[in-house]
């Protein structure tokens, strides 16, 4: 049986970054994963380019049931912290829309990164490592017996994410282990995840597949303002991602096509001095033609607007800007971006990210109940929350 400090089971974003800290303080560490390859995720997000964090991050930018328990970690580690680390290795990188921050080249440099850093310190990484069973002895140690070996640790780690992209070995590892010590999981569900329609929806609007449109999407009492994308089994774009994460099943979502107008007042405007102009004329400026002709007939969109009722305009501009559509459902975990839900955050030390219950054992990252937004924003709880279970573990 081999003897460690410290096992982290999940060579995950969160995972390696709590190996690097651990591995500072001079602890002997050993992160176990049963991938054949440490960040997998890491690898395949922002298409290969990595969203690693944003310039502006907040405790608003999270879903959790206790909505407190981020600050404490993300304002002990900083997307500035995560930054001087970027900078240390010399990684170039760009800011897109809303701050959000990308690899120039590719997200094989933030892995590259981490590994190098967890190889200073002397982290030990073992791959294709199927993990048994997890037990706690009764002297307090942790015993981990898996398919390459049996481990013996003072401390245990669990960065083994969430159930999100199941082809990226998302699994209930962590769950499991939780539910095995006690502690109370929040039910999950998928995040940042396109919706599918239903059945009638489906087959007026997968004509417009492949269109995006800068959208307002509100979804009780939130709102994100960004692409919808019109997909053949629904809705999908950076809007519709975020906006997933606040729907509930049987949840109306409101989309306005045109938030930077007020179309109404621009059909009356034309209706007044140029009377003979067609509807058509006006919209297509804005919205494009395939789109409107599922919106609306022919005959409506080549009517003069002098035959426009007042009630009509009203009518066809809350068809643009008060749209209101009820989705089936989502498309799951296979295309979620995220896990919410997941260990109550109240079973956890804020401070260290151990169990309050269960001495020596940590949670970090996505497996945890904390959800961020579209754009860096989980990468950054991932580094955040790595940090601070990396000081004390």
């Amino acid at each position: 049986m081999k003897k460690t400090d410290i096992i982290i089971i999940g060579a995950s974003a969160a995972g390696l970054m709590c190996a690097i800290e651990a591995g500072k303080r001079g602890k002997r560490v050993l992160v176990l994963d049963h991938a054949n390859k440490a960040g997998k995720k890491i690898l395949m997000s922002g298409g290969g380019k990595c969203n690693f964090t944003n310039y502006d991050v907040t405790s608003e930018n999270y879903l959790s049931q206790n909505p407190h328990f981020c600050k404490s970690a993300l304002s002990r580690f900083t997307q500035w912290d995560f930054l001087s680390l970027i900078n240390k290795h010399n990684i170039p990188y760009h800011e897109r829309a809303h701050g959000e921050l990308f690899c120039n080249e590719s997200a094989k440099d933030i892995l590259a990164m981490l590994l190098s850093e967890c190889n200073a310190v002397g982290v030990s990484i073992f791959l294709n490592s199927i993990i048994n069973s997890v037990e706690k002895t009764d002297i307090g140690k942790f015993h981990i017996s898996t398919t390459q070996s049996d481990f013996l640790s003072d401390s245990l780690v669990i960065a083994s994410g969430g159930l999100s992209i199941p082809k990226m070995c998302a699994s209930p590892f962590g769950y499991k282990i939780a539910e095995q010590f006690g502690l109370n999981i929040i039910p999950t569900n998928p995040g940042l995840v396109p919706f599918t329609l239903q059945p009638e929806d489906k087959l007026r609007f997968e004509i417009l597949s492949g269109i995006a449109v800068d959208s307002l999407v509100s979804c009780r009492n939130q709102s994100f303002r960004e692409n919808v994308l019109f997909t053949h089994r629904g809705l999908s774009g950076p809007a519709i991602l975020q906006i997933s994460s606040y729907w509930k099943p049987g949840n109306t979502i409101a989309i306005n096509l045109l938030p930077d107008i007020d179309i109404n007042n621009v059909i009356r405007r034309t209706r007044d001095e140029h009377p003979q102009r067609q509807l058509n004329t006006i919209l297509f400026q804005y919205l494009p033609k395939r789109l409107l002709s599922v919106f609306f007939s022919k005959e409506i969109l080549s009517s003069r607007i002098q035959s426009l009722s007042l009630s009509k305009i009203d009518n066809i501009a809350n068809t643009l800007q008060q749209w209101h559509i009820k989705p089936n459902g989502t498309e799951g975990y296979r295309t979620a971006e995220v896990t919410l839900g997941g260990i109550d955050c109240d079973e956890i030390s804020s401070k260290t990210m151990e169990s309050k219950t269960v001495p020596g054992l940590y949670f970090v990252g996505e497996v945890l109940d904390v959800t961020g937004w579209l754009g860096g924003y989980n990468f950054q709880w991932a580094w955040s929350s790595g940090w601070c279970a990396g000081q004390y573990v």
